[in-house]
This record gives C-alpha cells, structure tokens and sequence, in this order.
C-alpha cells in the first residue's frame, strides 16, 4: 500500500468532467481517477472550508459512523478493473476492523472529511500511475504549498476550432439585439 496525498481536482471546461489526482509524495507518480461533479464539489467544499447550509452526503456519513461509535481507520483504492477503480472504506467499530466497498470519489470525500490517510494498493499504482516528463514537471509545478491545488483546465482550441468559432462570432455580430427586446 502507498500513502498518497490529494494533489488536485482538475476541471475541463471544455467538457465538464472532473479529475481528483492523487500523488504519491516519495515519488513523482500521480495517479488521476476520473470523479463525477457532485464528488469533485463534495471534495473541494471540504478542502477549502466552504460553509455548506446543510449536510452533504459525506457529512451524513461521517455523523452515522461516529453516533454508531465507529470510527474510518482510512481508505484504500484497492483495485482497476475494466478501467474502473475500486476502493474500500476501513472502519474500526466494537474491536472489529470492516472493509466497506465504496467508489474512490466518494471515500476520498468522506476521508477529506475524518482527515485519515488515503492508500492506494502497489498493482494499482504500477498500471494507472502517471509520471510527468522532467520539462512539464519544472514549469507547471505549484509554487510550494502543502494545500492541493484546484484547477479549471481548459484544453487549447484547435485551428480549425477557431476557425468555427470565427464564423459563429460573425453570425452573433449580425444579430440585431433591439429587435429581440420588440418581441417580448
């Protein structure tokens, strides 16, 4: 097992979808898992200290096991199959230990939550595990800050994407605004 850190929770404004990456801190491995909107927010909220009006789900199930005695120990992604990650809550309730299956997004959130370390299994590491080239490492590195990072990426726009949106910018120019006030 690996302790890793949460390095970012990365946005394609392009596409909406959200990214939590995950980095190994004795190594320059980082491992990004895919995470839907709610999760990706759940986990930001928390990291950043966003007042919530009332509880989210993590928040529930955080007050559920601690009313119930128990205590999470951590969480661990413990497994890729078929392109999906699998991850495991580990409680300690009564003197036992129970491993409760969970998808990684939603125990990254409760973990945020209970502040216990996040594992993730060596298989899991050596196959989805990314490292950066030295270069992009070098000039993309967060100035020294021990916070993760929460980033909107928007990938480039094409030369042929541009070109598009000319020709929709020159249609939106055509359009006479006052006539659309007359009609309401």
């Amino acid at each position: 097992m690996i302790q890793v850190e949460i390095d970012s929770i990365r946005v394609s404004l392009m596409s909406q979808d959200r990214v939590v990456v995950l980095k190994d801190p004795d190594s320059d491995r980082y491992l990004p898992i895919w995470i839907g909107a709610f999760e990706a927010e759940a986990i930001r909220a928390e990291l950043k200290n966003v007042p919530v009006a009332r509880p989210l789900t993590h928040d529930l199930l955080k007050a559920v096991i601690l009313e119930l005695g128990g205590a999470v120990d951590h969480i661990y992604i413990s497994d890729l199959r078929n392109d999906i990650f699998y991850a495991r809550v580990v409680l300690k309730a009564d003197g036992r230990t129970l491993e409760v299956d969970s998808r990684p997004s939603d125990a990254i959130a409760l973990a945020v939550r209970v502040k216990v370390p996040i594992y993730v299994a060596d298989v899991v590491m050596e196959r989805a595990a990314i490292e950066p080239d030295e270069e992009i490492t070098a000039s993309s590195a967060p100035k020294s800050s021990s916070k993760p990072q929460i980033e909107d990426v928007t990938p480039p726009v094409s030369n042929k994407e541009d070109e598009e949106l000319s020709i929709f910018k020159d249609f939106l120019d055509t359009l006479d605004m006052d006539d659309l006030e007359d009609n309401e």
